[in-house]
């Protein structure tokens, strides 16, 4: 039996797309442009200033930014969100969460917010740690990542608000790849701004590629 017919595979429904590559290029991506169409704009330079120099943003202006994305998906016909990750499997991982909350006896509401935006907590034991350890001492969470965007993932006509994250331990260890790959990044920068400063280049950040 090969890995293929183990796995199974996802039908996609096939969509009829406009011959103008503009007219649909990230319609599914939660761009800056959209984000900052949807909320004020202190939440907004409070974002990128998170996004560029590490300055926290406030429980506020997360949840600000969690009901555009909310409200952005739902429009885009989904009714639930995923923290997607990459742990250190060579695939890729998913925690899914509805917007659904209770609001009172058979009463609900869609609701997103910021805390559930930012952070989520899978279950790491079934992830490899660099380590052996018990199954309930294997505390792993999903945090956010603003260097991305979010996007909708469409699987069999379900669609679902895919937020990019990182996978860390309760101890600030890397479970997964990208964090690491960011780690290296905030490195290079450091080391590059350091030596053209030294240089009397006046730079305050570089971007790698």
């Amino acid at each position: 039996m090969s890995r293929s017919e183990i796995v199974g595979t996802v039908k996609v429904e096939k969509e009829v797309l406009s011959a103008r590559v503009s007219e649909f290029f990230a319609c599914n991506v939660f761009t800056e442009d959209t984000m900052k169409k949807m909320v004020t704009a202190k939440t907004f330079k409070a974002f990128k200033a998170w996004q560029e120099n590490g300055a926290v943003i406030s429980k506020d202006q997360a949840d600000e930014i969690a009901n555009a994305m909310k409200e952005w998906a739902i429009g885009k016909g989904a009714n639930s969100y995923s923290h997607w990750f990459h742990p250190m499997t060579g695939l890729t991982a998913e925690k899914h969460d509805s917007f659904l909350d209770v609001n009172g006896p058979l009463q609900v509401l869609e609701r997103f917010s910021g805390g559930k935006l930012i952070q989520g907590e899978p279950d790491a034991s079934s992830f490899p740690s660099g380590g052996i350890r018990a199954t309930f001492e294997a505390r792993g969470y999903t945090a956010w990542d603003p260097s991305s965007p979010a996007f909708i993932t469409d699987a069999e006509g379900v669609k679902t608000l895919t937020i990019p994250t990182i996978f860390i331990s309760y101890t600030g260890e890397a479970l997964d790849k990208k964090l690491p790959l960011l780690r290296s990044d905030a490195a290079i920068n450091k080391a590059a701004v350091e030596l053209l400063t030294t240089l009397g280049k006046n730079v305050t950040k570089v971007f790698s590629t």
